[in-house]
């Protein structure tokens, strides 16, 4: 989970804004492969907030497991592009997050005031 906290790395959004074109979050849901191969999550809406779920994980040694989660609460930034927080529940542990959709789903998480952050990209699964 700590890569997918980092990778996802995410304010409160009002439910209307999932369904908005430009802001909203439509294109983004369903389901994502982490493009190192080691993680696979479903992105849905989760009361107030968006979130990304474990579906798969290559090697749950890593300390990632099915079932963890991460919950976004995002604000559009511009034309499918995000930025606000994100709760890793498992690690009680809150990070700056921007998410933006192009070809891929690129996500940045941050710690530490903007000193440790993380950026991943996913690719969505048919």
């Amino acid at each position: 989970m700590k890569r997918l906290v980092a990778g996802m790395a995410l304010v409160a959004l009002a439910w209307p804004a999932f369904g908005q074109s430009g802001g909203g979050f439509t294109d983004v849901l369903g389901n994502w492969s982490r493009d190192d191969g080691n993680a696979r999550v479903v992105i849905a809406p989760c009361g107030k907030a968006l979130c990304a779920t474990n579906t798969w994980i290559r090697d749950p040694a890593s300390g990632e497991k099915v079932g963890d989660r991460l919950e976004m609460k995002l604000q559009p930034t511009g034309a499918k592009a995000w930025k606000g927080t994100a709760y890793d529940p498992q690690r009680h542990r809150t990070y700056v997050m921007t998410m933006s959709l192009g070809g891929k789903l690129q996500t940045r998480g941050c710690i530490l005031g903007g000193l440790l952050c993380s950026s991943v990209s996913w690719t969505r699964l048919r």
